[in-house]
């Protein structure tokens, strides 16, 4: 039996068997062209039904056989894909230790842009059209990777009607065997995302059900997510808010009495999923917030090395925590070996009625110039789904964080204006930028700042030497004001740009003339408000 697929693009394979239920596991064996082998998990689609989804970016000829039930094999010949969409044009995210950014498997720079649809899963953002709709604009925007949880949902009971789809639930109510209706339906959504150009990075559950589902159960859930989705250009994420214990457990708020064997429960389950994950896509694992800790993905697990990418939560209520956004981002930054950063969650647009647009725009671009591989936006109404007049329940803790409907809160100014800051970048070698707050020339803060905070609350800068600087500042935000450009090179002949943040809009300053010492004075801008400052030659 012979088959032919283009390159990254997935193709599905199924078979009857003997076997019934999700109590056995089903695997394939994988030759590649040049003879090395691996193994495909499969999924149990329901009654004797199994299944298997195979991508490679790799042409030639694919050897597949069924160990288990069936001595059947089938060649897999890949041929070059003759589309346009960049995840299977460029082939899906990758990452390479040592480097603090995305590419795609051909190398092309990824810049990651995410919108956060934590539930958008279940049946509250209905399928097909709303959810295809919302798709759609997102892409038009800019937005090229979505945040969703398979199922396990944050801010509900375990399994509550909240999170159900057209199918049910993920799982039935004693966590003894998964419903696979329910990932039929989910499969509708990841495969859609994907076929339009927006990787699905995949949450497989709230940290909280590796208590209320033991590990054993967790790795069984992850087997399925990997059998269904792994082929697919997607992201994984082990966790999300990974040693957060569940809202009403005694131990909510005791770290230091949870978190030991909360870590101890996600390295062993991070180790299984990478050695079970055959297509080699990038694994992270998204923290709580930690108030007043330095901390990210990488402090969920006992060992960095089971993760390819680092995801960052900050506190998200209020502007009170900036600081805690800089000092999480430049401590990720800063660990070796470099792996990519990602804001992974923070200020949600009109979140407890705050956070508007300008704390968005000061969110991405500190981030962005503070060292991330890209930024994940969210915004209240869209993460859990608010209908209108149907607003998601306030969770255990009798929280309610706002209810504006998705529909409304997808119209939000925050989300253009970064996504056209994406666009900018994307026009520049953003890919070979670096930190360079030392180019900054800052006044003194006034006198009734507290030096601690002073350098969190600053204007921010990077940049390639001898060819391109780029500045953001905002004098409402900042408590160090910033009075020029230090150590202009002498070969360099730049040109300055003053940049509207909110609409891109360009004002020429013409050329840059620094002074003996190599520094240059800012010119005054034509009113008082954030904005971008881009020398490039």
């Amino acid at each position: 039996m012979n088959a032919v697929v283009e390159a990254n693009v997935v193709w599905e394979w199924s078979i009857q068997s003997d076997r019934e239920g999700d109590t056995v596991e089903v695997n394939v064996d994988w030759t590649a062209p040049e003879g090395s082998k691996r193994t495909i998990p499969a999924f149990w689609r329901g009654g004797k039904t199994w299944s298997i989804r195979f991508a490679s970016s790799v042409p030639g000829e694919h050897q597949l056989s069924w160990r288990e039930i069936k001595s059947e094999s089938i060649r897999v010949t890949v041929e070059p894909y003759r589309g346009d969409n960049p995840l299977l044009k460029h082939g899906p995210i990758t990452t390479k230790l040592g480097e603090h950014i995305f590419r795609h498997a051909d190398r092309t720079p990824f810049f990651w842009l995410a919108d956060t649809w934590w539930m958008g899963l279940c049946d509250r953002l209905h399928w097909p059209g709303e959810f295809q709709r919302f798709a759609l604009d997102r892409l038009e925007q800019g937005f090229n990777v979505i945040h969703l949880v398979a199922g396990l949902y944050p801010d509900m009971p375990p399994l509550h009607d909240a999170g159900k789809n057209e199918a049910g639930k993920p799982w039935d109510e004693k966590f003894t065997q998964l419903n696979p209706a329910y990932f039929d339906y989910a499969d509708r959504r990841i495969q859609y995302l994907c076929s339009i150009g927006i990787s699905p990075c995949i949450f497989g559950c709230w940290g909280y059900f590796a208590k209320f589902m033991g590990v054993e159960k967790l790795k069984k859930h992850w087997r399925n997510l990997i059998a269904r989705w792994g082929a697919y250009p997607i992201t994984w994420s082990l966790a999300g808010e990974a040693v957060l214990p569940y809202y009403l457990d005694e131990k909510f708020g005791k770290w230091d009495e949870y978190t030991p064997q909360a870590r101890k429960d996600w390295t062993e389950i991070g180790r299984y999923v990478r050695s079970i994950e055959p297509f080699g896509r990038p694994i992270t694992i998204h923290p709580p917030n930690y108030m007043g800790k330095e901390q990210g993905g990488h402090d969920q697990v006992e060992d960095r090395n089971l993760l390819d990418f680092d995801m960052l939560q900050t506190a998200h209520g209020s502007q009170n925590f900036y600081w805690h956004a800089v000092t999480a981002g430049r401590h990720a930054y800063s660990l070796e070996p470099a792996m990519p950063v990602i804001q992974g969650e923070g200020f949600y647009e009109g979140i407890l009625e705050s956070c508007r647009e300008e704390t968005q725009r000061w969110f991405f671009w500190s981030s962005i110039l503070t060292g991330a591989a890209g930024h994940s936006y969210g915004a209240n109404g869209i993460w859990q789904l608010n209908r209108p007049g149907e607003p998601f329940r306030a969770n255990p803790m009798g929280m309610h964080w706002g209810d504006i409907p998705w529909q409304d809160a997808a119209k939000l100014s925050g989300a253009k204006q970064i996504a056209l800051g994406k666009k900018l970048l994307e026009t520049l070698p953003w890919y070979e930028m670096q930190p360079h707050q030392e180019w900054l020339e800052l006044g003194k803060p006034s006198e009734f700042v507290r030096p601690e905070n002073a350098q969190y609350m600053t204007p921010y800068c990077a940049g390639i030497p001898n060819k391109l600087r780029l500045i953001y500042w905002s004098p409402n935000e900042s408590f160090l004001p910033l009075v020029g450009l230090a150590g202009i090179e002498k070969s360099a002949r730049y040109n300055a740009t003053l940049i509207n943040p909110s609409t891109i809009e360009p004002l020429d300053l013409g050329e840059v003339k620094p002074d003996s010492d190599q520094n240059w004075k800012i010119p005054k801008t034509p009113i008082t408000r954030d904005w971008l400052l881009m020398l490039s030659t």
